[in-house]
């Protein structure tokens, strides 16, 4: 049997999988045409933001079996592969960073930092007490690497974190206790993929839940929030908010989001370092060094996850 041979859109993935055994990457161009080894690949890496142009290529690979991506989140490929074509995302590789952004802005919401900043624009001495991050509770809707992550770096904040996922198991609770718990909670976190079951999920009967002067963070994705729903409680100053993820996005310059009282808003970011780029190689590498043995990837998506 022959090299598994991986298309790979970066020269740092060319290197990251060199030296694999039973691996063969070739370095291809997202927007351009395909190498002539395309015709015999097994293995696809897209770029980290994939157009339809990309997605579209998997019409071209006729013996491609795998689409490996470099980014946690795999919405974009869900429901477009051909039956015989596994998706393995890039779990593990984005979420400490994530979680560094998360507690970044639960640090800036509570000591009001976006305020003092348009204070210091002002040249107005705008000194008052704030809230604080310690002592507070925190819902990490989401259980998987995230999560965990996000966890570890609120604990020395002393900062109690209740965990929700798909299904009930030690130490998280089920997708069905989610509203019984919102109201208990200074802050809910959003840390789920999208998929048909996290779409709207928090809708306005969802924030509704949440006690006044919560703080939804949304580290997810744009539509697992109703916008309109999450517009008419900051309108109300019922609730606050951080997003780094919106539904649309990006937003359009008309948008009431941009607007909205209480909100500190980033624009796709989390992820966004300078590590970023060789933590999702070393996960790559991992996955496709289990599909030349002849396992399947260890991230391997399956319903959305």
């Amino acid at each position: 049997m022959g090299d598994t041979l991986v298309l790979v859109p970066y020269d740092e993935g060319v290197e990251a999988l060199r030296g694999i055994p039973g691996v063969r990457p070739v370095r291809y161009d997202p927007d351009g045409p395909l190498p002539r080894e395309a015709a015999s690949a097994q293995v696809l890496v897209p770029p980290f933001q994939a157009s339809t142009q990309v997605v579209r290529l998997v019409d071209q690979l006729p013996e491609l079996r795998l689409v490996q991506l470099l980014s946690a989140g795999a919405e974009s490929w869900i429901g477009r592969l051909p039956a015989h074509v596994a998706l393995s995302d890039c779990r593990g590789a984005h979420g400490g960073a994530t979680a560094e952004w998360i507690v970044a802005v639960l640090l800036a919401v509570y000591r009001e930092l976006p305020a003092f900043v348009r204070s210091q624009d002002a040249k107005e001495w705008d000194q008052h007490f704030t809230d604080e991050l310690a002592g507070k509770r925190v819902l990490l809707v989401g259980a998987g690497d995230l999560a965990e992550n996000t966890g570890r770096r609120l604990a020395p904040f002393e900062v109690a974190t209740t965990l929700v996922g798909r299904r009930a198991r030690d130490g998280v609770h089920g997708i069905e206790d989610v509203h019984a718990l919102l109201p208990d909670h200074d802050a809910t976190v959003l840390v789920v993929p999208l998929t048909d079951a996290t779409h709207g999920l928090v809708d306005a009967r969802f924030l509704a839940a949440m006690p006044d002067g919560g703080v939804l963070v949304n580290a997810a994705r744009g539509p697992v929030v109703d916008t309109d729903a999450l517009v008419a409680e900051l309108r109300a100053g019922r609730l606050r908010a951080a997003l780094d993820v919106t539904d649309p996005e990006p937003l359009p310059p008309d948008h009431p989001l941009w607007s909205a009282p209480g909100l500190l808003l980033t624009p796709h970011v989390g992820g966004g370092v300078p590590g970023g780029r060789r933590r999702a190689f070393a996960i790559v590498a991992e996955q496709v060094a289990a599909v030349a043995r002849g396992d399947d990837p260890p991230n391997l998506v399956a319903d959305g996850y």
